[in-house]
């Protein structure tokens, strides 16, 4: 009887060992992911800040202006080039 008590529980912490050393591969295995996408996250948050520098430098009327000036060839408005049209007018 003692035997047969002895071999169940051989099988049993067996079982238990086996479980622990797959849960500790799980852990392993869930640990490597969570650093790569904690690695990706960063690097995400740093080109999120380059393109808002982007966004910032690039939208400044300072460089607009001067684009439409050198590429399309146009000058500021002055009143002496306003033309004014009533309804009344054909």
């Amino acid at each position: 009887m003692s035997g047969k008590i002895n071999a169940v529980l051989t099988v049993l912490l067996v079982g238990c060992a086996l479980s622990l050393v797959n849960a500790q591969y799980q852990a392993r295995h869930l640990f490597i992911e969570l650093e790569r996408a904690q690695s990706q996250a960063r690097q995400l948050d740093i080109e999120w800040a380059q393109l808002q520098l982007d966004q910032s430098t690039l939208g400044k009327h300072a460089r607009i202006e001067e684009i439409a000036h050198r590429d399309l060839g146009m000058t500021q408005l002055t009143p002496a080039r306003t033309q004014y049209l009533t309804e009344g007018e054909q």
